[in-house]
């Protein structure tokens, strides 16, 4: 890819990531660490998941996304989170584009990009902004490192956060696949669990390249130090003629 492209693409994110968001998730479904892997040109998938924490906190989120061809592959996505969080309900949407720049093969490493923020729906207001790069290393066809690094602004209090991630991934049957991850956020902050580390691990079921459920245990994720228990699913619409996302049975 030539200069002019790589600029390029650094304009489009950096005004997606002028609209800004709060905490959205920008990773494989309910997921916080994310893969420099996206989907054929052409496939759409719906992720939707419900996660409910041991003080009351809840949320419920639906992302559609798509992967669209201006001048190179970018995955589109707009996730609408309704939460609750200390007793007060929010509803928040969260634009996202990503691409990838180096694809992922076993042995060597593969590396994307991502933007987007949020903004509140009954008010209008941005939230927040981020940018991250996502880092994956294939091990196997089974197996996979995800390291992400990347810049978060919280407007709602005007302060600029690095944030790190790392994840394994491994397929262990045709139909299972187990993840664990540790992320956050490093910065000033007078609440400790904002800027602790957070915590998930779960099971994938995929019986076919369409559908796929998750049962995930989380702790501190949203910044709260709490645990959690999330149930999400995936409704994938692939191209006609093209390789899925996760292209053979048994391969990540």
């Amino acid at each position: 890819m030539g200069w002019a492209a790589r600029t390029g693409m650094a304009a489009a994110i950096a005004a997606l990531v002028a609209l800004a968001a709060q905490d959205a998730r920008a990773a494989n479904g309910a997921y916080a660490v994310d893969a420099a892997d996206i989907s054929e040109v052409g496939s759409c998938k719906v992720e939707s998941w419900m996660s409910a924490a041991t003080n009351t906190d809840f949320s419920a989120v639906a992302n559609p996304s798509c992967v669209v061809d201006p001048f190179r592959p970018i995955e589109l996505s707009l996730q609408t989170i309704r939460a609750r969080s200390d007793g007060d309900w929010s509803t928040t949407v969260a634009p996202k584009a990503k691409t990838n720049f180096i694809p992922t093969g076993i042995g060597r490493w593969g590396l994307s990009a991502y933007g987007g923020g949020s903004f509140d729906a009954a008010t209008g207001d941005a939230l927040s902004a981020f940018v991250v790069i996502p880092a994956t290393y294939r091990l196997s066809e089974t197996m996979r490192i995800n390291v992400n690094g990347g810049w978060l602004w919280d407007r709602t209090v005007d302060r600029h956060y690095l944030t790190y991630g790392i994840g394994f991934d491994w397929k262990f049957t045709d139909t299972l696949q187990w993840t664990i991850e540790a992320y956050g956020q490093a910065g000033a902050s007078e609440i400790a669990s904002v800027v602790q580390p957070r915590f998930q691990t779960g099971v994938r079921y995929r019986p076919n390249e369409i559908f796929s459920v998750d049962v995930i245990y989380g702790r501190n994720i949203t910044g709260e130090n709490a645990n959690w228990i999330t149930v999400g699913t995936t409704i994938r619409f692939p191209v006609p003629g093209a390789q899925p996302e996760h292209h053979r049975t048994g391969h990540l």
